[in-house]
């Protein structure tokens, strides 16, 4: 999969780009606070995921713009393909996607036509963040594979919402309890599901990531993700999700529902799944250096990539951003031999900080513009 051709306006500080990638290497230089990230960006949020760096879709247009635009043409092995994001500021319908001209009612549509890894200095938060940060990874990077995935796992986020406000009701005395089974029944169905998956995606990363920090480390480290659901043992979670995943789902919830109701949010179910990454046995998290952290948060990306190569026969796209320019050479060669056979985009101060051998079309970014392309 490449992206063949894109064009974005009023996103952020862009104005008026147009560029045709280069099919390997796309080399976007500039100062900071230029636009190099807005650029990849404006072309990420295509892919059906949130800002990889948390924006708001209010915040896409400029503080003096009124709209923004971005598309992109995408060739896969079949055909190729349009996706644009419009936005303007004063319209009642503020939003409007589409695939190959066709309106779309929301995002979830994306995941089968955009396939995108994107690269940050954020992505260390992986390993020192909080658990929602790992779990919200791990749902993404499934959905990837399987686009019906974000489907339940957007219609368990809506059930826990309506059961985290019925709780409060019930807590004023508003509301009877008995409802709140109907909620709790709901959410064991999708719950199971999620648990299942998080599981089996988890055995899939973990089994590359160890091979990958091997080689990254020498030899002489081991990293390990370990699933920790709030819910069953890793037995469990040997077997497809039936009547009795679903039922002792649902047992767990029943378990904590007068607790629940007293603090008037939900304390059980996959919102409190951990999972844990271990390098030699012992909590990254907790006791991991700087250098093994940024070394993880590689590695489980670079995983990630792997996996959707290896089960889609398509190479998804890879955006860098600001990640390579603090890689000695060994690691800069270590990372693009795994993402060889994919189309590259990356953001660097100066081309001169990257491998002599990566070259490819180089993009000047200056106050948003493209001042010059080569």
């Amino acid at each position: 999969m490449i992206i063949t051709f894109a064009q974005i306006d009023g996103f952020k500080n862009l104005e008026k780009i147009s560029f045709a990638p280069h099919e390997k290497y796309n080399i976007i230089v500039g100062k900071n606070a230029q636009g190099k990230t807005n650029l990849l960006e404006a072309m990420w949020i295509l892919s059906g995921c949130r800002s990889f760096r948390g924006s708001k879709e209010k915040d896409y247009i400029s503080l003096k713009g009124s709209r923004m635009s971005s598309s992109i043409k995408i060739l896969d092995s079949v055909r190729e393909q349009k996706i644009s994001f419009e936005m303007e500021k004063s319209s009642a319908s503020p939003k409007i996607l589409s695939i190959n001209g066709v309106k779309q009612k929301g995002t979830k549509s994306l995941f089968d036509v955009f396939k995108c890894i994107a690269f940050t200095p954020d992505d260390v938060e992986l390993i020192k963040g909080s658990p929602e940060r790992r779990r919200n990874f791990i749902d993404m990077a499934a959905s990837q594979l399987n686009p019906l995935f974000i489907v339940h796992v957007t219609k368990h986020n809506g059930i826990m919402n309506q059961r985290n406000a019925l709780l409060k009701e019930i807590m004023q005395g508003r509301a009877d309890e008995g409802i709140l089974k109907i909620w709790d029944k709901q959410a064991a169905c999708e719950g199971a599901l999620i648990s299942y998956t998080r599981s089996e995606y988890i055995k899939k990363i973990n089994e590359i990531c160890g091979r990958l920090y091997n080689t990254i480390s020498g030899g002489t480290e081991l990293l390990e993700l370990e699933y920790r659901s709030n819910v069953y043992k890793p037995a469990d979670l040997e077997n497809e999700p039936g009547r009795d995943a679903i039922e002792q789902y649902y047992n767990k919830l029943r378990e904590t529902s007068e607790y629940d109701i007293r603090t008037g949010c939900t304390h059980a179910g996959i919102n409190r799944d951990e999972i844990l990454i271990k390098i030699n046995g012992v909590n990254a998290r907790e006791y991991g250096s700087q250098g093994q952290i940024k070394s993880a948060a590689l590695v489980m990306k670079l995983a990630q990539a792997e996996i959707f190569m290896k089960r889609s026969k398509e190479a998804p796209v890879v955006f860098l951003d600001d990640v390579m320019g603090e890689l000695d050479e060994s690691r800069q060669r270590f990372v693009f031999d795994i993402i060889r056979d994919m189309q590259v985009f990356v953001t660097v101060c100066s081309e001169n900080s990257l491998l002599p051998e990566i070259k490819g079309k180089i993009l000047r970014i200056s106050g948003g513009k493209i001042i010059e392309e080569s």
